[in-house]
């Protein structure tokens, strides 16, 4: 038995929603990341969340159904653009300040990732959730950075590395865990920034 056929929903008589307050549901969904950060997606049940947040199972059944509805909620509550804040008046200062705030939270939203990297591959609506809470938010803030930079004249909108920075931000990220077992922590990602991001786009 898989760990989502374990997880499957009960009888119908138990489908109706219960009233949860947010803080109720907040603590649900921090112990349902947090098991899968630790753990792994495959090892998280329903019924193990129950009893780490002292419910009963049939009270996450009835809100969410599957383990799988349950995650993607949990990942859509958790969205936010940590870059959408970033603001110092110059492209290269936003940039260094995107690699600081990335590093700070890089370890939990990389462990998420590598964490949930099969099951997403199964699941679209937990691959679209995923992208959504944690993908999206960055990317859109990460593009306003640059079309910033555009207009106030600090980089020619035809530089075709423009093209390549969130790649390059988000893609050492996933990557140095796997080369060399260490998060990009705040200093290698400004130093990754000054050596390979600025060059590129012809700031210093």
């Amino acid at each position: 038995m898989t760990s989502q056929d374990a997880d499957r929903p009960g009888p119908a008589g138990t489908s109706r929603r219960s009233k949860i307050t947010p803080e109720r549901e907040r603590e649900f969904f921090d112990a349902v990341l947090d098991r899968i950060r630790e753990c792994g997606y495959d090892a998280v049940s329903m019924e193990g969340i129950a009893a780490s947040t002292r419910c009963s199972k049939s009270t996450l059944y009835r809100q969410w159904r599957t383990k799988p509805q349950f995650v993607a909620a949990a990942l859509r509550s958790s969205r936010q653009a940590r870059f959408a804040g970033i603001y110092t008046g110059t492209l290269a200062g936003d940039l260094r300040e995107a690699a600081r705030c990335a590093g700070e939270w890089s370890p939990k939203d990389t462990q998420l990732l590598q964490a949930l990297g099969h099951a997403v591959l199964q699941d679209q609506e937990l691959a679209k959730a995923l992208r959504e809470a944690l993908v999206d938010p960055e990317l859109a803030a990460l593009r306003e950075i640059l079309r910033r930079g555009i207009e106030r004249g600090e980089v020619d909108a035809g530089n075709p590395a423009l093209d390549y920075i969130p790649a390059q931000i988000f893609g050492v990220l996933r990557v140095r865990p796997m080369l060399e077992g260490r998060h990009a922590d705040p200093d290698y990602l400004l130093r990754f920034v000054e050596a390979a991001v600025l060059p590129a786009l012809g700031l210093d």
